[in-house]
C-alpha cells in the first residue's frame, strides 16, 4: 500500500482491510510511522511514541476486535497507557510513567487499535492552543503559520497531516471542536457521561470534560461512540445507553422537518469575523434547501456570567491540581515551575471559597434548564464553531513582560479582582472560542462540522449542539452534510493534494 491509498482510507476501512487479509497492522503502521516522520519536525504533534512496541504487537495482532491493527495516537492528558509517559504537557511531570492504562484507553485497547504514542497538548489542557512551554507549539497542516487550535491541538494535526484517520481527544471548553474547526475535521462532544472516566476520578472539571475522539469521517465518529459508549457506576455521571447502533442511526433519515434555531452572536459579546457568520449562514440556506424551518434565536443564557463560573470553576481545579503534585513532588509548586495559565489559576483558586465555588456549578444547572427548555422547541441550536480562523502560532501565548505583570498583580488584589484578571487574561482566547463552553456546562452533545474555508484558505467549522443524549440526532445531520458539496473536510488540505 503507498501513502497515496492510505490517505483514503478511514479506520472503519482500515479495519475491514485487515480483517479480508488486504493489507496487515504492520503495513499499516509503518506507514502511519513513516507519514509520521515526514511531518513531526514541521507540525510537532507528538510528544511520544512507541515505534518498537508497536511494531512487535502488530506482529501478534489477531483478526478478532472490531478495529484489530488500526493505528491510533492518543491524547497526552487523562489518556494513560502503562508503562508511558504521560506528562500533560507540564514539566512538573516530565518522565512520569503511567502506572495503568486509563478506562478511556482500555476499551481502545480491547477494540484492538495500535497505539502509536501521545499527542502534543497544552499544559494541564488550559489553552484553546497547544504551545507547552515544555515541547513547543503544534502547527496546523493547512497553514503552518497558524494554530491547530487546542488542547487536543496535537491530535488535530496529526490526523490533518495524514499521519492517523482519528486520534484521542478531550473536551473540557472546546478543545475537540475548537480544533475540529481550525483544521477541517469532524469534532463530537458526546453527552456528560456518555464515555469512560478514570480509574481515580469519578469526573473531570466537575463534568465539563469529557475524552472522546477527532476524526475525519462521520462514520469513524459513530463507530467510537459504539464503541465508548458506557453506564460507569464508579462515575459522577452516567446517562442512559443509546439502545441501537450510532454507526447505523446516522443513516437514517429524519422523520419529519426539523425545528432550528441559530445565532452568530457571541455570547460574551466579543466580535464575530464575517466569515464565522458566512459559514452559519450557508449551512442554515443549506437546511432551509432542505425543508427544515430555522430560525435566528437567543438562547437567553447569560453567557457572560457563564464563563465567569467556568473560569471560578477552572481556579477551584487548578489549585486543588497543585496540592495533588505537591504531595507527589514532596514539595512546594513555585512560579517557575508551571506556565503563567496554571499559576494564575492555582493562585486564585486558593481564595474560592466552597460556598463559590457550590454556587457557580448551580449556574451551570441553570443554564442546562434552559437550554432543555429551548431543546423542547428547536432540535438543534447552531452558532459559529469559532470565532474566526485559527489564530498564528504565538498570538495567543503571553510576552515575558505580560507574565511577569500577572504573577505580580494576582497576589496584591482581592479574590473578586483576581477572577477579574483571569477572564482579563484568557479574553484573547475567549474571543476566538466563546461559543463551545456552553455545551461542556449543560452537558449537552455538540459538533463542529466543517463546511467553510476561509478567503485565506482557513478551515472554519459550524457548531451544532442537540439535546441531550441526542448524539444520534447529530451524526444524522453530520452524515447527509458529509455527502453534499457543503462539507470540504481534507478539500485543498496540502497533505491531501496529489
Amino acid at each position: 500500500m503507498n501513502l497515496e491509498t492510505y490517505l483514503t482510507l478511514d479506520a472503519t476501512k482500515m479495519a475491514e482491510l485487515i480483517r479480508n487479509k488486504e493489507t496487515t497492522a504492520k503495513e499499516l503502521l509503518e506507514i502511519a510511522f513513516k507519514q509520521l516522520e515526514k511531518v513531526h519536525p514541521t507540525l510537532n504533534v507528538v510528544t511520544n511514541t512507541r515505534i518498537e512496541k508497536a511494531l512487535e504487537e502488530a506482529e501478534r495482532i489477531a483478526v478478532d476486535a472490531a478495529f484489530n491493527g488500526v493505528p491510533i495516537l492518543l491524547k497526552n492528558i487523562s489518556q494513560s497507557v502503562e508503562g508511558e509517559i504521560i506528562t500533560s504537557g507540564s514539566k512538573l511531570l516530565q518522565g512520569n510513567l503511567a502506572k495503568h492504562d486509563s478506562y478511556f484507553v482500555k476499551k481502545f485497547r480491547d477494540a484492538g487499535f495500535q497505539f502509536m504514542g501521545h499527542t502534543n497538548a497544552p499544559e494541564f489542557g488550559l489553552k484553546n492552543i497547544t504551545e507547552p512551554e515544555l515541547y513547543g507549539p503544534s502547527r496546523n497542516p493547512w497553514n503552518t503559520n497558524y494554530s491547530p487550535g487546542g488542547s487536543s491541538g496535537g491530535a488535530a494535526a496529526a490526523i490533518a497531516s495524514g499521519v492517523v484517520p482519528l486520534a484521542g481527544a478531550s473536551d473540557g471548553g472546546g478543545s475537540i471542536r475548537i480544533p475540529a474547526s481550525f483544521t477541517s475535521l469532524f469534532g463530537l462532544k458526546p453527552t456528560r457521561g456518555r464515555t469512560p472516566v478514570g480509574p481515580g476520578v469519578g469526573r473531570q472539571w466537575q463534568g465539563a470534560s469529557i475524552d472522546f475522539v477527532l476524526s475525519r469521517t462521520v462514520r469513524d465518529s459513530a463507530a467510537m461512540l459504539d464503541m465508548l459508549q458506557v453506564v460507569q457506576l464508579e462515575a459522577a455521571f452516567q446517562t442512559p445507553l443509546f439502545p441501537g447502533s450510532y454507526k447505523n442511526s446516522m443513516l437514517e433519515n429524519f422523520k419529519r422537518p426539523l425545528r432550528i434555531a441559530f445565532t452568530t452572536t457571541s455570547p460574551v459579546g466579543t466580535p464575530v469575523s464575517e466569515e464565522a457568520k458566512l459559514a452559519v449562514e450557508k449551512m442554515v440556506k443549506w437546511l432551509e434547501a432542505r425543508g427544515h424551518d430555522v430560525e435566528e434565536k437567543e438562547n437567553g443564557v447569560d453567557g457572560l456570567q457563564l464563563m465567569k463560573d467556568y473560569y471560578l470553576m477552572n481556579s477551584g481545579e487548578m489549585a486543588s491540581t497543585i496540592l495533588g503534585l505537591e504531595k507527589g513532588i514532596g514539595r512546594q509548586v513555585t512560579a517557575d515551575d508551571v506556565e503563567i495559565e496554571s499559576w494564575i489559576l492555582n493562585e486564585a483558586g486558593k481564595s474560592v471559597s466552597a460556598a463559590e465555588f457550590s454556587a457557580s456549578l448551580a449556574s451551570w444547572d441553570t443554564a442546562a434548564a434552559n437550554m432543555a427548555y429551548l431543546h423542547q422547541m428547536y432540535d438543534f441550536y447552531i452558532t459559529p464553531a469559532t470565532a474566526d480562523a485559527a489564530p498564528q502560532v504565538g498570538e495567543l501565548t503571553h510576552s515575558k513582560q505580560v507574565q511577569a505583570s500577572l504573577r505580580e498583580q494576582i497576589n496584591e488584589v482581592d479574590k473578586q479582582e483576581q477572577q477579574a484578571l483571569i477572564y482579563d487574561m484568557f479574553l484573547p482566547s475567549l474571543t476566538y472560542t466563546p461559543f463551545t463552553q456552553l455545551a461542556n456546562l449543560t452537558g449537552q452533545p455538540a459538533m463542529s462540522v466543517p463546511v467553510h474555508l476561509t478567503e485565506e484558505g482557513l478551515p472554519l467549522g459550524v457548531q451544532v449542539m442537540a439535546q441531550k443524549g441526542e448524539e444520534h440526532r447529530l451524526l444524522q445531520l453530520a452524515y447527509q452534510l458529509e455527502s453534499s458539496d457543503l462539507w470540504v473536510g481534507m478539500k485543498a488540505n496540502p497533505y491531501f493534494s496529489f
